[in-house]
């Protein structure tokens, strides 16, 4: 079958991991001849790569899908996927709600995504969720930025959060080989990229499925010891790793991101919530007293680290005093970036069955009021790089502002200033901080810089 001139069009829900997936997938449908489009409508093949987080992302998608699916009767040629953890979930299920789709496959499945549509193309409808081994990347991603990557080093997860659907529709974790990292990190160098976020669905716990993994004469069974053998990958000026689980954050990993320059100071680690009781029922495996260790050890290596976390407001059974207690943890230890949302029950999770359930109205109004003070935190930590020379990996246009570029500091701050994209996009510039937002920075280049600053 001849694709020439053929387009596809992917739109992505979720998290990190989704977005590196659809890349990959990107990268799978340019090898067999496709081109990208903005517009959806004016694509052949239609790729939703989907999330089950949280109920109001899944309905979204069924909108979306709807609206294809009309479109389909009239261009029967037209090919419609559901990928990611929606179509894990779902499974036959989907084809019966909506029977105009043509491939449903699960995250585990991204790599096969050739031979799948070839199925496709042949006439049939195609399921495509039993578990796997993932097999190792072999086709170039097509990444969205020229400056920043993702790398996984480990998929799926072995938690059994008792609110969370991600083990039931990403499998069980699976790392890829030390030697296979390293290779994709120093291709990317190659290419002129500066900054590389290793993803993991909880990246502490990378290595552990590994039998005795080696590298050059060194043990690498977890995530500091591949720290340790990738920091030094030529043209890579700046690492970051997502997401981190309390249960598994040691001194030995923190003292490795004190030590290596290239490692941001920048730290994600959800605490979901700030009551013993309550994270013994999310069987997070940690109390708040070591949450708060955790952090105090953070800012003992490193006083300036930025912290980012993710919480839950509303999980059945959560009191007005348990939530006061979630209050209390972000008051104290205050933010840089607080990700959170209300309960949402999810099929197959133990907490969705449970008969405790709260009301919206409570779930809104607790949201409500931990937006409120989370984003307090956060402005009061933006006042500190006031007056500071930051150093920003620019990468992009300020889409506001033609005359800045923006970019990010180790900290993870987006930032603003004057210049020019043609000259400065992938360079490390230091910048005089001149107006601090709660979210973001503006400042003054004072020069470009080869290196970052240590």
């Amino acid at each position: 079958m001849t694709t020439s001139k053929r387009h596809y069009h992917i739109t992505t829900f979720g998290c990190q991991m989704n977005k590196a997936d659809s890349e990959r997938m990107a990268g799978v449908l340019e090898d067999m001849g496709f081109e990208w489009s903005e517009d959806p409508n004016n694509a052949d093949v239609i790729l939703y790569n989907t999330c089950t987080i949280r109920d109001n992302a899944e309905q979204k998608v069924y909108s979306y899908l709807g609206r294809q699916a009309k479109r389909k009767h009239e261009q029967p040629d037209l090919t419609l996927i559901v990928a990611g953890c929606v179509a894990q979930q779902e499974g036959e299920a989907l084809l019966r709600r909506v029977p105009e789709l043509d491939l449903v496959m699960g995250p585990q499945h991204a790599n096969r995504l050739k031979d799948l549509l070839e199925s496709v193309f042949e006439g049939n409808q195609v399921v495509a969720t039993e578990s796997v081994h993932i097999i190792e990347d072999i086709t170039q991603p097509r990444r969205d930025s020229k400056v920043t990557a993702w790398v996984n080093i480990i998929y799926g997860c072995n938690e059994r959060c008792t609110y969370c659907v991600v083990p039931n529709v990403r499998g069980v974790e699976q790392s890829r080989t030390p030697s296979a990292i390293r290779a994709e990190m120093e291709e990317l160098g190659r290419q002129g990229y500066k900054e590389i976020t290793l993803l993991g669905q909880n990246i502490d716990a990378y290595g552990r499925d590994l039998p005795g993994t080696t590298a050059e004469g060194r043990n690498l069974h977890n995530f500091t010891d591949l720290l340790y053998y990738v920091h030094d990958v030529p043209g890579i000026e700046r690492l970051r790793f997502a997401t981190s689980h309390p249960r598994y954050f040691t001194e030995r990993l923190i003292k490795a991101c004190a030590e290596l320059p290239k490692v941001c100071k920048h730290f994600h680690i959800p605490f979901q919530s700030g009551d013993n009781e309550l994270l013994k029922a999310m069987a997070r495996g940690y109390t708040h007293e070591k949450y708060r260790r955790i952090i105090d050890t953070i800012r003992r290596y490193m006083p300036d680290a930025s912290i980012s976390a993710d919480a839950i407001v509303g999980f059945p059974g959560e009191t007005e005093a348990q939530f006061e207690n979630t209050l209390k943890l972000v008051e104290d230890i205050g933010f840089d970036m607080l990700n959170t949302a209300a309960y949402s029950p999810r099929p197959g999770t133990p907490a969705a069955l449970w008969d405790n359930q709260l009301s919206e109205e409570i779930k809104s109004d607790r949201l409500q009021r931990l937006n409120h003070l989370g984003n307090l935190k956060v402005a009061e930590r933006s006042q500190r790089y006031f007056g500071r020379i930051e150093s920003v990996l620019v990468e992009d246009q300020n889409p506001k502002d033609q005359t800045q570029v923006m970019g990010r500091t180790g900290g993870n701050r987006l930032t603003f200033f004057s210049g020019d994209i043609k000259e400065l996009k992938g360079q490390l510039v230091n910048v005089k901080i001149t107006e601090v937002r709660p979210f973001s920075l503006t400042g003054e280049p004072i020069e470009v810089r080869t290196k970052i600053l240590v």
